[in-house]
This record gives structure tokens, C-alpha cells and sequence, in this order.
């Protein structure tokens, strides 16, 4: 096994629990690593302080799987098993599967100390990621289905296992394409990749081979539910307005208790998803429309108008007025990277300002950031410099994070990184 002697400062980060070490301080090594294997972990000094995954290409240069050292491979492998048990288990006990919900994340990667690990569930299909060189590896894929399979369909339940690729991260970690074929099913020979599943008594579509990531935001679950009690709650339910709907997620949601509900997306195929989703519940209550825009254009446009000519107006597809009773900002992560993060804030002043202009006296405006590198405290920041520019007195009612079966790890800021607040504008 390679041994990796590593800065104080990475050092001091894996001692104050933290699983990663950067590349930039990786000091030397006795030999050669291979790609995704495993190697020892010493300080300056010699110190051991574990073992970790490997990686020859990304930054993250490697990952502490064990503070054990020298810990061999049958020994991770077993490891792996445990950790897949454990996260189901605290599933059992913070997202239990129901009729109303019958989707969750089931693994969180460092967040269940299972280190480029990803696997959500939809009803009977599962999605899994491996996602890093040292787990895309057969022995990994088999130890994670085995104990998938062994405590979800023990006696015959109906489960599909899908490995889904991320083209991107798969190119950066410098792994070959991989193939779309099921890992295991109990279902049929011709094994399911659609399925409908539930979140807060909704039912939504599911296709394996459409949509981002593994398929669903079902960190939202609950903000999704708490956005409706808001708009139930307030009083003022006519218009919503839903930006960067993806799959009508929100917009569903608040067609529960709305009159009128416009999802808004730049992408085709994620509006005709959201259709589909919309067939499958006929009895919401609002009158529910889709339309293809950039969050930015539309919300400049509807804003501009708002203040304009009848003649600008009439141009939009969406109407300028009266003013929306609710606007859910949910944009994909603005910042990739902390180099990014001041333009993302430029970017979030922008569209929650806009927003904040288009909503009626007492609405409500349900604004989300996905990025890690945007803080709680940045955001919120920023969306105080925006009411302050708007003019407009904002009320923060509840601040909210990733649904619990993607918990967050105290030691482990990464895996903290969806805000979502929800604030009356007067």
C-alpha cells in the first residue's frame, strides 16, 4: 500500500474530522498510487492517520475512508456493507417509506461515510452513483448492490437497481463511459427503467434515463410541502409563480392550494416531464401553465412591463398584472466553484430584487440556493441587499435545508448547501 504524507494543515483538517486531502497538500509519497486504491495516511511526522481512496485525477486527491491504518480491502468492502446498513437504517427512522412517500436518498456519500457513493430511491427503482475512482470499481458496485438488494428485497419486493452515470464527473475523474444496463431486479427479465413515486401524496413520473443527477430533487420534499402550508396559511392564494420549476416540483405543490400556477424553464423536455407529472394529478386545484424561458429574461421582462406600457405587456406570455401572490426562486447551483460565488451572488440579488417587485402586498417569496459555495449567511445577506433595493418591506418566516435523509454532517461543510427561505414582501 502507497503511503501519502500530507501538510500540517490537511492534517489538522482530517483531526478535526474532515475525510478530505487537496492535492495541493500532499507533500510525497513512498511510491506510485494506482487509480482508486487504497492508501495510508501519515502527517509530517509520520503519524498515521488512516486510510483513504485515492484519486490521480481530481483535486481531491484522496479520500479517508477509515481511521484505521493500513486498512485492506476485504476490510473496506465490509466496511461498505455496514455503512449501506446503517443509512438504511437511519432512513427507517427519519424517511420512512409510505404511500404518501415512497421516494428518499438512501445513501449521501460522506454524509453516511460512504465516500463517492450516491443512491436515491423512486417506489421500486434505484438509482446508484459511484461516483470517484475508488468506488467505481466492480468490488464496490457488488458490495453496494448485495447489501441494497439483501435489505430492500429480501423476500422477493419489487426492486430494480440502476447504476446512472454523471458524463461529467466521469470525465473528470478520468473513468471510461460506463453502460445503462440494471445492476439487479426482482421485476421482470425486461427489467423497469420508469416508474411513478410519491412525495407529500403527489405522484410524479420517473424515467431512469431522463433529468439531472438521479432523476428528482428530493432534497426539496419538505420545503415543497411547507411552501403550500405558507401560501394555505397566508391568505393569498390566486397566482404563483414558479422559476426554474425543472419538473414542477414547487408548482405542483402549490397548485394544491393556488388558482393559478406558471411553471417557468429554459429546458423543453424538463416542462414536458412536468406535464406528465401534472396529468398524474388531476385533481390539484389550480389551473397549471408552462412556459419555456430564462429565469433571467423572463423576470427582467415581466418586471420591466410591470412598469410599462400596456403595448410591452401584451407581448409577454405571461401576464405582468395584477401583481403575483407567490414566486419561487429555485435556480440550479450558480457557484461550482468559490471563484464563482461572487458572480453567483450577483446573480441571486437579481432575481429575488425582480421578484420581490412582482409580488402583491403580503406575498410570498420562497427563494432557494443550491450552491455550497454560497453560504447561509451570504445568501441570506444578499436577499437583504435585494428588499433593501426593492423598497419593499421582507419578512423572513422560515429558514429551511435539505430534507433529513440528507443530513449534513457538522464536520463536513460540503455536505451543508441547499437554503431555502421563505419571507412575506409587504
Amino acid at each position: 500500500m502507497s503511503q501519502l504524507r500530507i501538510s500540517r494543515r490537511a492534517a489538522d483538517r482530517l483531526r478535526a474530522d474532515h475525510l478530505w486531502v487537496y492535492r495541493s497538500d500532499i507533500e510525497s509519497a513512498d511510491s506510485e498510487p494506482g487509480a482508486g486504491t487504497l492508501v495510508s495516511i501519515v502527517d509530517s511526522r509520520n503519524t498515521p492517520m488512516g486510510t483513504a481512496l485515492y484519486s490521480s485525477s481530481s483535486q481531491i486527491g484522496a479520500r479517508l475512508v477509515s481511521r484505521s491504518a493500513q486498512l485492506t480491502r476485504e476490510q473496506y468492502l465490509a466496511d461498505v456493507r455496514e455503512r449501506v446498513h446503517q443509512a438504511l437504517r437511519l432512513r427507517r427512522e427519519i424517511a420512512p417509506t409510505t404511500a404518501e412517500n415512497n421516494a428518499q436518498r438512501l445513501i449521501f456519500s460522506e454524509a453516511d461515510d460512504l465516500t463517492g457513493v450516491v443512491a436515491d430511491r423512486y417506489n421500486d427503482l434505484i438509482v446508484l452513483q459511484l461516483l470517484i475512482q475508488g468506488t467505481a470499481q466492480d468490488d464496490v458496485r457488488a458490495a453496494v448492490t448485495n447489501a441494497l438488494r439483501n435489505e430492500l428485497a429480501a423476500n422477493g419486493e419489487p426492486l430494480t437497481i440502476w447504476e446512472r452515470q454523471d458524463p461529467r464527473i466521469r470525465e473528470l475523474e478520468e473513468l471510461a463511459p460506463a453502460g445503462s444496463e440494471p445492476l439487479f431486479s426482482t421485476l421482470s427479465e425486461a427489467a423497469p427503467a420508469k416508474t411513478v413515486f410519491t412525495l407529500n401524496g403527489l405522484r410524479f413520473g420517473y424515467d431512469v434515463s431522463a433529468g439531472q443527477k438521479t432523476g428528482a430533487f428530493l432534497d426539496q420534499r419538505l420545503n415543497y410541502a411547507a411552501a403550500a402550508r405558507r401560501m394555505a396559511a397566508s391568505g393569498r392564494a390566486g397566482r404563483a409563480l414558479d422559476v426554474c420549476t425543472y419538473q414542477g416540483g414547487f408548482a405542483l405543490h402549490l397548485a394544491q392550494v393556488c388558482e393559478r400556477v406558471t411553471g417557468v424553464d429554459q429546458s423543453m423536455s424538463a416542462l414536458e416531464a412536468a406535464d406528465r407529472n401534472l396529468a398524474l394529478n388531476p385533481k390539484l386545484r389550480a389551473k397549471v401553465d408552462w412556459v419555456e424561458a430564462d429565469a433571467f429574461e423572463m423576470l427582467r421582462a415581466l418586471d420591466d412591463a410591470s412598469r410599462s406600457t400596456s403595448a410591452a405587456k401584451q407581448s409577454l406570455p405571461i401576464a405582468a398584472t395584477p401583481a403575483f401572490d407567490a414566486i419561487v426562486l429555485d435556480p440550479p447551483a450558480f457557484a461550482k466553484s468559490k471563484r464563482a460565488a461572487e458572480g453567483a451572488l450577483r446573480g441571486y440579488k437579481e432575481l429575488n430584487l425582480r421578484a420581490m417587485r412582482l409580488l402583491a402586498p403580503g406575498g410570498t417569496l420562497i427563494t432557494c440556493s443550491c450552491s455550497h459555495h454560497v453560504s447561509l449567511e451570504d445568501f441570506t445577506g444578499i436577499v437583504t441587499a435585494a428588499a433593501a433595493d426593492s423598497h419593499r418591506r421582507v419578512q423572513l418566516l422560515g429558514i429551511r435545508a435539505a430534507a433529513p435523509d440528507h443530513p449534513e454532517v457538522l464536520t463536513l461543510p460540503e455536505t451543508r448547501y441547499l437554503k431555502c427561505l421563505i419571507c412575506r414582501v409587504s
